[in-house]
């Protein structure tokens, strides 16, 4: 099972690398990790996922817990959240195939950031399932760069 840990950090140097090392110490794997600040400058939101069950889970909360940057740690796999997953995608784009790779682009509301004699770059926002979905469609016209964020999430109200 996968788990959505979503953790506020005080925003100082090294505090990431020590979360990172406590999951590789503990022999965790992050499956997707994403970090940036808050509304408040001096708190950063990090956004884990982790594959395991639920003493994985709880071996992961309590470790998080025992880091002194760590504000607050919270399961919201089971909660009603907005996530989203950012990615850059340049595919092969021969004269002939264009149209036909737009209009399958313009369906999941991709947006081209760059196109050039050979290639076209897009950019895609959604969840996770959205974006593998995208990246499946344009494998047979030949990806050649793919770059993700991870994912981000926040509860509902």
């Amino acid at each position: 099972m996968r788990h959505i840990i979503s953790a506020l950090v005080e925003n100082k140097p090294g505090a990431l690398a020590r979360i990172v090392g406590l999951f590789s110490a503990r022999g965790f794997n992050i499956e997707s990790l994403a970090v940036g600040e808050t509304e408040n400058s001096e708190v950063s939101r990090l956004t884990i996922i982790v594959g395991g069950d639920e003493a994985i889970l709880e071996q992961v909360r309590k470790q998080l817990g025992k880091v002194i940057d760590v504000l607050k740690v919270q399961d919201i796999s089971d909660d009603s959240f907005v996530e989203r997953d950012l990615m850059l995608l340049k595919v092969s784009a021969k004269a002939g195939k264009r149209p036909e790779i737009i209009e399958i682009a313009n369906v999941f509301r991709a947006k081209v950031v760059d196109l050039g004699e050979k290639t076209i770059m897009f950019e895609l926002t959604g969840p996770e399932e959205k974006i593998n979905a995208f990246i499946n469609l344009m494998r047979p016209y030949g990806i050649k760069e793919l770059a993700r964020t991870g994912r981000i999430a926040v509860l509902r109200s």
